[in-house]
């Protein structure tokens, strides 16, 4: 009698799964399957029915709750699937008492006819953290210091799944990621769906710099502080000098840039130029010359041709860019553009084939760069571990999960750095 939470999207996401998880197990779920959808993409919509009819195949009796951001956006389209039992928006899904109230309405059928309970998540202004021991097994750990967006980029409907922006106050932050050292994590991840929106809604308006500082000053056990997706054009000074002087922030940064032609990112709405973002990752180098920096892109957005595109290709080299996440732009039905001119699918298909192209040619420089160098990682199993930079290294040797260790790198396979015999822990 175990409760399943199947997880797709952001690394939000992965943090609110273990809340999840911890929640419907407090409240006395004995079975259940829960799927914690994304709606980015519909092509992500698109594999959470296929995964939910496949659940269903697979364990006849066991109740399916459809939650996360593809369920608060469209709750209608997954209350119509037979194999659903539940579908809980957002906000409702973290809550203990909603949990508690599903397992007494299992008792009697009659008490749960209606299987949606979504609300306005835009009526929502605060978030709170919640506080759990741990991931299972991972060496890394995930902590949500702010939820929501107040921007309205064209081809994103992740707002009217999130909610306004609302971050948490930095003394839980800081208390949370005191308790998972305490648990053993070597490092914690600071998340967020607009994690440099950090502090809006805070007395005083922190920002996102400031509370990394924060936690780096009372919490001097933990080994390795790491930050999820950013938007460059919202860091701070204090963030900067933080990747300058702070040995254990990971130089390593994701930058939500989506494109490379300057008309194309008006149409999305963006609030950076293209001159803006190579300034960005230059200064970044200058600052920290280790660091690793991934970024976000869409191919085939709306309108644009082929020219603007290949400035999307040139970002890659002119940004030096480690890292890519491709996106085929996808249209969402109740977004800016979704009702703009549209591109073949083909042409999208073959533009993102030729910016992931591009991606695999710059990490297989990353790696050779790599090679003979001297390394600290952070096993996640006995077999892989993670550099600074994020880069994953398989080991020489098992090793226990959670374990630092210097390893000196000996080549690379085109994806993971291989390690030679580790030197020290």
């Amino acid at each position: 009698m175990t409760v399943d939470v199947v997880t797709f999207g952001c690394r939000l996401n992965a943090y609110e799964s273990e809340v999840i998880r911890h929640a419907a197990e407090a409240a006395g779920v004995g079975e259940a399957v829960i799927v914690n959808t994304c709606a980015v993409t519909g092509e992500a919509v698109r594999q959470s029915h296929q995964a939910i009819r496949r659940l269903k195949r697979e364990r006849p009796d066991t109740p399916i709750v459809v939650t996360g951001c593809a369920a608060q956006i469209e709750p209608q389209s997954f209350a119509r699937m037979a194999e659903v039992t539940l579908v809980l928006g957002n906000e409702e899904k973290l809550s203990a008492n909603t949990w508690r109230e599903w397992r007494q309405g299992l008792a009697d059928p009659a008490a749960v006819e209606d299987k949606v309970r979504v609300d306005d998540i835009m009526r929502v202004r605060e978030t709170a953290i919640h506080l759990i021991n741990g991931f299972g097994s991972r060496a890394r750990a995930f902590v949500q210091v702010q939820n929501g967006c107040d921007h309205r980029c064209t081809f994103c409907i992740i707002p009217y799944g999130r909610g306004n922006s609302r971050s948490v106050p930095m003394g839980e932050v800081v208390d949370q990621v005191r308790r998972l050292c305490a648990r053993g994590y070597g490092e914690i991840v600071l998340t967020g769906v607009d994690l440099t929106g950090y502090g809006s809604n805070l007395p005083g308006s922190p920002k996102l710099g400031f509370l990394v500082k924060q936690v780096l000053k009372h919490v001097p056990e933990l080994p390795r502080l790491r930050l999820s997706s950013i938007d460059a054009v919202e860091a701070d000074a204090d963030l900067l000098d933080a990747f300058a002087s702070e040995s254990r922030l990971m130089p390593h940064l994701h930058l939500s840039l989506q494109a490379g032609d300057d008309l194309v990112l008006k149409r999305m709405k963006r609030r950076h130029l293209r001159a803006d973002a190579i300034a960005f990752c230059a200064r970044l180098r200058k600052l920290r010359s280790d660091i690793a920096v991934g970024a976000d892109l869409i191919a085939g957005f709306p309108t644009e041709t082929e020219e603007m595109f290949r400035r999307s290709l040139d970002l890659v080299e002119e940004c030096a860019l480690t890292y890519l996440h491709v996106f085929p732009f996808s249209a969402r039905p109740g977004t800016p553009a979704a009702r703009m001119p549209q591109l073949p699918r083909g042409v999208i298909k073959e533009r993102a084939q030729r910016l992931r192209k591009i991606g695999e040619s710059a990490l297989r420089r990353h790696l050779e760069r790599e090679v003979g160098r001297t390394a600290r990682v952070l096993s996640e199993s006995r077999t892989l571990a993670r550099t600074e930079q994020f880069t994953p290294v398989r080991l020489s040797s098992q090793v226990a999960p959670a374990t630092l260790l210097d390893i000196r790198i000996a080549a690379h396979d085109g994806r993971h750095l291989l390690a030679a015999a580790s030197l020290a822990c």
